[in-house]
């Protein structure tokens, strides 16, 4: 076995590495699986914080005897009840039978509806500022709605400063060894996989993670425990991801750059993209300048380089008189991640007519984005005077981009 670490005096993490997975939700893919976090705290009471995905449950069952120790489990706290941290819960209340279930009023209600309420009399409600004590442990409940379910709420253990923070501060990407932030932080592509899962995942809740910044603002943070990824138990990390999280909250971008965002069936459209991308590198842009082409790039790592980067262009091109399903989709997408206040510009394929470029500014017209530059429109193919309104297009973006403070 030996499959859990003391993270934290008399705090185990028992949680485990799921290396398997294509993609997170069904959704998102993963190049290198995810982690599921939990933990057990040992102390007068023991308490076993949240769970794990299903595929785990003979790993993760033998993780708590492990850590327990021959000792019981008195509290099972559910911080979050997706599915990815719930599905072992009635194997956990089966096999420690004198445990109590923690959780609010939502948290039931969704645990009733994922199982049913065999252990209704092992329910032990709080209310958002509740405490418990476990002994040199104290948990005091911080209700986090919509952070990114309704439900979910944190605890802060008052005696140690220490932050069970259910979905916020995870990363995508199985544990490689290293399980404390300060060894991950700055290295290999942790930092890409944090931005990627908030973005895409809770992205859209900006003003609820606002919200509760607020609400923790003043504690005393001496490491903070999530639910997928490393645990931060230095102030380095710590203040490194609280100040990713505000600019990702306040939809600030984190550095000047230029995405490149385009549909192109036959390749004109891209001809266009890169004659564009060369310009601005000509004019001496030293910022990254990304391209993708929307068919070629699962929508979460675009989306993720438009909320990064100060500046987008976007080129779309016509399908039938419309917008072309790909392009369509993804914006679509990157609106509802709550993508705003950017520069932005367009170029476009219009061939023999519709609505692409309409529909496009149509889509984007809530995030109250900048404009810059006059739109390049190409009929078919880049002729000469496209070229010179793609250099024209290029001065007009190098110009904003050396005007804009971050």
């Amino acid at each position: 076995m030996h499959n859990i670490r003391e993270v934290l005096e008399n705090i185990y993490y028992v949680g485990v590495n799921d290396r398997r997975i294509d993609r997170f939700e069904n959704m998102f893919p993963l190049e290198n699986g995810v982690a599921y976090s939990s933990y057990v705290i040992k102390d007068e009471k023991n308490a076993l914080m949240d769970s794990v995905e299903a595929a785990f449950t003979r790993q993760y069952l033998e993780n708590i005897e492990q850590a327990l120790d021959g000792e019981d489990l008195d509290y099972i706290v559910i911080h979050h009840m997706e599915p990815d941290h719930c599905r072992n819960i009635d194997f956990c209340m089966k096999k420690w039978p004198n445990a109590k279930l923690v959780g609010n009023a939502k948290t039931f209600k969704f645990y009733e509806q994922f199982y049913n309420d065999e252990f209704k009399d092992r329910y032990y409600e709080v209310k958002d500022g509740d405490e418990l004590n476990l002994g040199n442990h104290n948990l005091k409940f911080v209700f986090a709605p919509m952070v990114h379910w309704p439900e979910v709420m944190m605890s802060y253990d008052t005696n140690n400063q220490i932050l069970f923070s259910a979905d916020a501060f995870g990363s995508f990407n199985a544990i490689e060894g290293h399980l404390k932030a300060k060894n991950v932080i700055h290295k290999t592509d942790w930092l890409d996989q944090a931005r990627r899962y908030y973005i895409n995942i809770v992205g859209k809740f900006g003003k609820q993670v606002q919200a509760l910044f607020k609400k923790i603002d003043g504690l005393e943070i001496k490491a903070i425990l999530p639910l997928h990824g490393p645990v931060y138990e230095d102030k380095e990390s710590i203040d490194f991801i609280l100040d990713k999280y505000t600019k990702w909250a306040t939809y600030t971008p984190e550095e000047k750059g230029i995405v490149v965002v385009y549909a192109s069936m036959y390749g004109d459209t891209e001809q266009a993209a890169d004659i564009l991308a060369a310009e601005l590198a000509d004019l001496g842009v030293t910022e990254d300048i990304r391209l993708f082409d929307v068919s070629a790039w699962d929508p979460s790592y675009i989306i993720t380089a438009c909320h990064r980067y100060s500046h987008s262009v976007f080129a779309p091109i016509n399908y039938n008189s419309g917008l072309y399903y790909k392009m369509e989709a993804f914006l679509q997408e990157l609106v509802g991640t709550g993508y705003q206040n950017r520069h932005v510009s367009f170029l476009n394929n219009w061939s023999w007519g519709g609505t692409s470029l309409k529909k496009s500014k149509e889509i984007l017209e809530a995030g109250k984005h900048t404009y810059v530059g006059e739109d390049v429109l190409i009929n078919s193919s880049v002729k000469e005077e496209q070229v010179e309104e793609l250099k024209a297009l290029a001065k007009a973006i190098k110009e904003d981009l050396d005007s804009t403070e971050l």
